[in-house]
């Protein structure tokens, strides 16, 4: 037991630990992820939140593992053409008739299914967001209340506020405002209608396609 009869050296090995507990502690809890509840749907709206990259800047990643998605088409030639397979939740991306990419998808859920057909991308909008689309807020919190909000039909609640779903990468192919963007893949078809990708998937497909480029979907 330590008394005041301590000599100098102990003292300072004392000192020397407790500094080291104490760094380590600030180290630990500094690169701690949040506490569980307190991230959600559109984490990059509204506060800053620690989010993993795989899921763009609005989005949580993918919620099963993404064994399929690649791209291997930098540096090919060739006229661009996309092919969208709802049964499969896959988009195939091709360059002069050559497979040069794959992208797990999330297509429209029953109730707003993404329509069959041929299209041509026309619109691009690398910042773009929903009109209708997105979640309320508390502004006590900053925590989502409602993450499905039709904002035709959805009256803002007292102390909330709407958020306008974030849709990078989109590329347009309907008049109806149905497109390609980044979003969230539950691992099934959960959208109201567009065709949601991981973002670095929806990157490359935006960086290779142009307006008029055909896009099928099965």
């Amino acid at each position: 037991m330590m008394g005041a009869t301590s000599s100098p050296k102990v003292k300072s090995i004392y000192r020397l630990s407790f500094l080291h507990f104490a760094l380590l502690a600030i180290s630990l809890s500094s690169c701690a992820p949040p506490v569980p509840g307190q991230s959600d749907y559109l984490k990059g709206i509204g506060g800053s939140i620690y989010q993993p990259m795989s899921g763009g800047p609005h989005h949580p990643p993918p919620a099963i593992p993404d064994d399929v998605s690649y791209w291997d088409g930098d540096g090919v030639s060739g006229n661009p053409l996309i092919k969208i397979n709802r049964g499969q939740q896959k988009a195939f991306f091709y360059k002069g008739g050559v497979l040069v990419g794959i992208s797990r998808i999330s297509s429209g859920k029953e109730d707003h299914g993404t329509p069959a057909g041929n299209y041509k991308i026309a619109e691009k909008d690398k910042d773009h967001v929903s009109s209708v689309y997105g979640v309320f807020k508390s502004k006590a919190t900053g925590l989502t209340t409602n993450d499905n909000v039709d904002i035709r039909t959805d009256k803002i609640p007292p102390g909330q506020i709407f958020y306008n779903a974030p849709m990078p990468n989109f590329m347009r192919i309907t008049s109806g405002g149905i497109g390609m963007h980044t979003g969230y893949l539950p691992g099934y078809a959960a959208s109201h209608g567009c065709i949601r990708m991981p973002h670095q998937m929806s990157t490359k497909f935006f960086e290779n396609v142009q307006l008029g480029t055909p896009v099928i979907i099965e």
